[in-house]
């Protein structure tokens, strides 16, 4: 089986799983988005996945996508996100590439971000990443100091608030976690009218996502499987 058999393969079994998923929770399929998550797999992937019809890819190491990323700008429509913790220091890096950033959790580096895109003369996405069980060395910003991030995102005039994402942690069940974030996503949506995304789900739990309103679907595994590039 060549690789563009093997993903396409992939892909139908994912879209099939998320159509279900969306017929089950009474939603429309257009209502969910599928994000590829391409880090440590060759640009030759993207290019096949793109060929297939995805248009949104994620990366979570700046330097790795920085390359990447310069290697498909042919890709005319292609939408890059950065989905991994972020330092403020590769701000200025990261907005050379990425179309969105899926996780600002914190005001200083929001402050970055809006430093870097105020630089470059763009507006640049960006999601709130919430931390739903608080502990933050995974990353996320707790829920109870989400309003205040938000509002410095909304302040800071080169940054839009397109939502929220959260990885569910690991002490519990996925479902829980997708609830608490839905909730928080409608609190942010009462004052912030550029809110509409709810990233979250992956390979092993869209399902539990997309029944709790997920807009944004993450997969990696699912899509390219579990061998990996040797990195540096």
């Amino acid at each position: 089986m060549s690789r563009r058999e093997e993903l396409a393969a992939n892909l139908a079994e994912v879209e099939e799983r998320i159509a279900k998923a969306c017929e089950t929770a009474g939603r429309d399929r257009s209502e969910v988005m599928l994000l590829a998550v391409t880090k440590t797999w060759p640009a030759s992937d993207v290019e096949l996945l793109y060929e297939l019809g995805l248009r949104e890819f994620a990366e979570n190491r700046d330097q790795e996508a920085s390359a990447k990323v310069a290697q498909l700008r042919h890709l005319e429509g292609a939408r890059w996100h950065m989905v991994g913790r972020l330092q403020r220091n590769k701000a200025k890096s990261v907005v050379e590439w990425a179309d969105q950033v899926d996780s600002v959790d914190s005001v200083r580096l929001a402050e970055a971000l809006a430093k870097a895109a105020h630089a470059k003369g763009v507006k640049l996405d960006v999601l709130l990443q919430v931390s739903i069980d608080g502990d933050t060395s995974r990353g996320g910003c707790p829920v109870p100091e989400v309003a205040e991030l938000a509002g410095a995102i909304t302040r800071s005039g080169d940054l839009i608030l397109r939502g929220a994402m959260t990885v569910a942690p690991l002490t519990m069940k996925p479902a829980q976690a997708f609830e608490v974030l839905a909730s928080v996503v409608s609190g942010l949506r009462d004052d912030h009218p550029t809110v509409s995304s709810v990233s979250a789900g992956m390979s092993g739990d869209l399902e539990d996502a997309i029944s709790h309103g997920s807009t944004c679907v993450r997969v990696g595994t699912g899509l390219l499987g579990s061998r990996r590039l040797t990195l540096p």
